[in-house]
């Protein structure tokens, strides 16, 4: 049985409703775009958009990644039906990002149900920032794969999972190319066009515009441009009639950063802010399903549309969700827990359920103990400072010490039921990893293919209906 699907929203969903009038996408981003339905619609023709984006990750990254591209996937059926025209649901992978260490790990629940690391290398910290579409996966990518085959059950889905993960993530492809293909691979038959960003076609055409960014200056000081340089990828500050990389100190003029859009424009990449106004500008964009960061800064980006004579899309929350396993419904059942219980520091769960299942005679013992101190050394306060104001500190320092000797003998009978009940610490401390790993939203975590490898294809497709009935929500 498939895990229990619970919508966490990040935000009212509203649709948009300004006009966009449909338009041909142009050559060189259909280019650059995965071959499948989706590019097949995104060709044919005027069309619309909805769009989300991601940095690549390791096995496609945290849940989060699928969820976006789902989102589109339901808001675009929704808006086709509502408008009447074309919508196509775009992908936009983020290959220009240079955070490596965002992106070269991932981590999944193993067969035990605890929480598993599988990190593909670090980068050397002189290392330049190179773009993940220059940063191979690597022989180590060999061992990531080993450590999630003999780290999850064995399940009539495990051999079509792998397959599907070693057929897009391969030694001599980059980690933006081998997330490409493993989103296409699974999601392009539900009508997702997956968008290569960083690919020559769509550098070319997103050039004019990253060039006009060089016109705007942040609160930060720095221009909304990246150049590759000496140092890897760095940001660009306006200095007199020329631009300066805030790490290597280089300078380029203008005519240099224009011919390099020219000749190299897989060299220049727009910052956070820039990024979906080209997006807008490539595609004719309705809307943007974004998480809950990006719905803070995204206004932010408000006076580079301006600047560019971009059409603003509108910003839409993504669907967000946890997958509750049947072991973690039960827990929660038992002791009537909500999702919440578990979004708490380490141990106190754990202690509280085991206080509860302290004999009632000794819960009632310390409190009437606890009430008794109380009444007694109030009663003594008011004697003794009757006769000796000075002497009211002592008293309230004895009574504390009583309470703390109190609190003591509770806290050592809960540690001593607490170490013969280590089978209940463990499950609570497993229903944590899988709800709330590290303290953080499963979705920000966890990995799709653990979960594919336990329960299959059914599990994408109750996602994508549950996602649906999100989209089609009044």
């Amino acid at each position: 049985m498939i895990p229990r699907i619970v919508p966490t929203p990040i935000a009212p969903l509203t649709l948009p409703t300004q006009p966009l009038e449909p338009r041909r996408v142009a050559p060189e981003v259909l280019a650059s775009t995965l071959p499948g339905p989706g590019r097949d619609k995104l060709a044919d023709g005027a069309v619309l958009a909805v769009t989300t984006g991601q940095q690549p990750g390791l096995f496609t990254g945290p849940l989060y990644t699928i969820y976006k591209a789902l989102s589109v996937i339901a808001l675009a059926q929704r808006l086709e039906r509502e408008l009447g025209a074309p919508v196509v649901p775009v992908f936009w992978v983020a290959g220009d990002d240079h955070d490596f260490a965002e992106a070269n790990h991932t981590t999944f629940l193993n067969a035990q149900g605890d929480l598993a690391d599988i990190v593909l290398r670090e980068r050397p910290a002189d290392a330049p920032l190179a773009p993940l579409a220059r940063e191979r996966c690597g022989v180590e990518l060999r061992g990531a794969l080993d450590q999630l085959k003999s780290g999850t059950p064995d399940t009539e889905f495990k051999a079509d999972v792998v397959r599907w993960l070693e057929s897009a993530y391969r030694p001599d492809v980059t980690l933006a190319d081998a997330c490409a293909e493993a989103l296409q691979a699974l999601l392009a038959p539900r009508g997702l066009a997956v968008l290569r960003a960083h690919d020559r076609g769509a550098k070319q055409a997103a050039a004019p515009w990253v060039i006009g960014g060089l016109g705007t200056t942040l609160p930060d000081g720095y221009t909304p441009v990246f150049v590759e340089a000496g140092q890897g990828r760095d940001r660009l500050q306006g200095s007199g009639d020329a631009f300066v990389t805030r790490r290597s100190r280089e300078r380029f003029t203008r005519a240099d950063l224009e011919r390099l859009a020219r000749e190299a424009p897989e060299r220049l990449s727009p910052n956070v802010l820039l990024r979906p106004v080209i997006e807008a500008a490539l595609l004719p964009t309705l809307a943007y399903a974004a998480g809950p960061a990006e719905l803070k800064y995204l206004p932010d980006a408000a006076p580079l549309y301006d600047l560019l004579r971009v059409t603003r899309q509108a910003p839409l929350p993504r669907w967000s969700g946890v997958l509750v396993e049947g072991r973690v419904e039960k827990l929660m059942q038992r002791y009537r827990l909500g999702l919440e219980a578990l979004d708490g520091k380490p141990g106190e769960l754990e202690a509280r359920l085991v206080r509860e299942s302290l004999p009632p005679e000794a819960a009632e013992s310390f409190g009437a103990l606890r009430q008794e101190l109380e009444a007694r050394y109030a009663r003594l306060a008011s004697i003794v400072t009757a006769v000796d104001p000075t002497l009211e500190r002592t008293v309230q320092s004895a009574r504390n010490a009583a309470l703390a000797g109190t609190q003591e003998i509770e806290r050592k009978l809960v540690a001593s039921v607490k170490r013969e009940s280590e089978t209940l610490v463990r499950q609570i401390a497993r229903a944590r990893a899988a709800v709330y790993p590290r303290g953080e939203p499963q979705e920000r975590v966890l990995t799709l293919a653990s979960f594919l490898i336990r329960y299959g294809p059914s599990l994408l497709d109750a996602l994508g209906d549950e996602v649906a009935r999100w989209a089609d929500a009044p």
